[in-house]
C-alpha cells in the first residue's frame, strides 16, 4: 500500500526490508519505543513511532528515511502509514534513534547523518548492541555535531539520561529516574507487585 497526494504521487509505506536483522536489535527498538511512549503517555502533543517512513519534501518520494525510533513534538498521537511532513504542519522529526546491525556499513551511517542534518533533526543517537555503545549528535545551527561523551548526557528534548550500557541494559534512565525496562521485565515487575499486594490482602484488580 502507499499514501497518495492530490497529484497522485505515491509515497510507499514499506521497502520490503525487515525492521531488524536479529533478535537483539529488534528488542532494543521495541524497548526504546515502548519506554518513550511511557514517558510521554499523558502528553497528547508528542508522537512516537518506530520503523516509519519519513518524507520531508512534498513531491519527492525518493527523499525518505525510516528511523528505527522517532519522536516528534507538536504533533498528535495516532496511527500513520508514513510521516508526510507537509501534512504534519511541516514539523520535522526532532529526535531520531538508530540501532546498529552487523551488516551496516560506515557509508550508510554517513548517509543517514547527512540526511538528518539536512532535514532538521535536532538530536540523533545510534546504539550498537554488540558493543553496548552509544553515539550521539546534537544540532548546532545548521549542523549535527558529535556529543563528546554520552555517559551522563541528558537529552534536551526527552529528558532521558544516558548511562553505562552493558549486556541487555541500554543504560537509559527516564526523567522520573526509572530505567528503560523491556516488556518482559515490566511484566515480571508487575507480576511481583501484584503477588505482594495479594500477600498484604489487597486485590490488585481493585486498585
Amino acid at each position: 500500500m502507499a499514501a497518495t497526494t492530490q497529484q497522485t504521487i505515491l509515497y510507499p509505506e514499506t521497502d520490503g526490508q525487515p525492521m531488524a536483522e536479529n533478535t537483539k536489535p529488534f528488542e532494543c527498538i521495541t524497548t526504546l519505543k515502548s519506554n518513550l511512549e511511557r514517558i510521554f503517555l499523558h502528553e497528547p502533543g508528542v508522537f512516537v513511532a518506530g520503523d516509519l517512513f519519513w518524507y520531508p519534501v512534498e513531491g519527492r518520494p525518493d527523499i525518505r528515511q525510516a528511523p528505527d525510533v522517532m519522536v516528534v513534538f507538536g504533533r498528535p498521537k495516532g496511527h500513520r502509514s508514513s510521516y508526510l511532513q507537509w501534512q504534519e504542519g511541516n514539523v520535522a522529526l526532532q529526535v531520531v534513534f538508530e540501532i546498529a546491525s552487523p551488516s551496516n556499513r560506515p557509508e550508510e551511517w554517513q548517509e543517514k547523518l547527512r540526511f538528518y542534518e539536512a532535514y532538521g533533526v535536532e538530536e540523533y543517537y545510534i546504539y550498537d548492541p554488540e558493543k553496548s555503545e552509544w553515539r550521539g549528535w546534537i544540532r548546532h545551527q545548521a549542523k549535527l555535531v558529535p556529543i563528546c561523551s554520552m555517559e551522563g548526557w541528558v537529552s534536551p528534548r526527552l529528558g532521558v539520561r544516558f548511562g553505562q550500557a552493558s549486556g541487555t541494559e541500554m543504560g537509559l534512565t527516564a526523567p522520573d529516574s526509572s530505567p528503560f525496562w523491556s516488556f518482559v521485565e515490566l511484566s515480571e515487575r508487575a507480576a511481583r507487585l501484584a503477588q505482594r499486594l495479594r500477600e498484604l490482602g489487597v486485590n490488585p484488580d481493585e486498585i
